[in-house]
């Protein structure tokens, strides 16, 4: 996960100098690159601006290798959804004057095949939020390959929405859960790169005050969930007239680390 192609699109803001010395060994070393798309024109092809005068061009069949149509052309709005984005790409040829023929289906096939065949589960990958739904939210992981958190896999406490973990554009490390070897689909998840109970349980003191967040209204006979870190849960007891989402002060009364339980008292 140490090289450009294999890190999601726009992860550091590099964009790759080439320019007419450079050009052709970028096309012999067949090396992923990136830049910043310019514009879409009319027929839906992109352009990115380089030095010296350098303009690199993505015809629309070169933009997309997995969402496409059946006339296996991507859908225009993923072409117009590129512009003032960064994408990765290889250069397919370099023509007379100063136009470069650039395509990003090309590093989306060999990252389906990395995913396909050298991605493992358990492995721990970068990845930007592109969308959230109520359901979880979608990850680009490498090369605008995509992958999906479920909202049960974004925290160990039970949360609402997605968006009380992750926000749109938000660089993330996230875990591989599941990979469909034919189709490249990946499951993710985040909540195992928020600590374990352990480690944020020694963030904390029996004897303490702390801050929290009410994660859970309804009346039980077990008390009233109560988030002190991400990936640690304490327990309270009942009390009437909190809300979801409040934030409580509380007092630690126990932290019993053999059965991973936190007793609180609501202040």
């Amino acid at each position: 996960m140490n090289s450009l192609k294999f890190k999601p699109e726009g992860w550091n803001n590099e964009i790759t100098q080439l320019n007419t010395n450079n050009i052709e060994s970028y096309i012999h070393t067949d090396e992923v690159l990136q830049g910043l798309v310019k514009k879409c024109d009319d027929d839906y092809n992109l352009y990115i601006q380089f030095q010296n005068g350098l303009t690199g061009i993505m015809p629309r069949q070169e933009v997309e290798a997995i969402n496409i149509e059946e006339t296996g052309l991507p859908k225009t709005n993923l072409c117009t959804g590129k512009v003032h984005k960064f994408v990765q790409f290889k250069i397919k040829e370099a023509r007379d004057g100063n136009n470069v023929i650039i395509s990003r289906k090309e590093v989306q096939k060999e990252t389906l095949e990395w995913i396909k065949s050298e991605l493992k589960e358990g492995d721990k990958v970068n990845g930007i939020v592109k969308n959230i739904k109520p359901y979880g939210a979608f990850i680009e992981i490498a090369g605008g390959v995509v992958g999906l958190v479920h909202i049960e896999d974004l925290s160990i406490a039970r949360i609402k929405t997605p968006f009380e973990r992750l926000n749109i554009g938000q660089k993330v490390e996230v875990v591989v859960k599941s990979i469909n070897r034919e189709t490249g689909k990946v499951i993710l998840s985040y909540k195992e790169t928020l600590g374990t109970w352990e480690e944020n349980a020694k963030m904390f003191m029996t004897g303490t005050r702390s801050r929290g967040i009410v994660r859970e209204t309804e009346k039980n006979k077990n008390g009233i969930f109560i988030e002190l870190a991400p990936n640690l849960v304490g327990m309270a007891e009942y009390q009437e007239g909190l809300e979801y989402g409040q934030e409580v002060e509380v007092y630690i009364k126990k932290i019993d680390n053999e059965r991973k339980k936190v007793k609180l008292l609501i202040v």
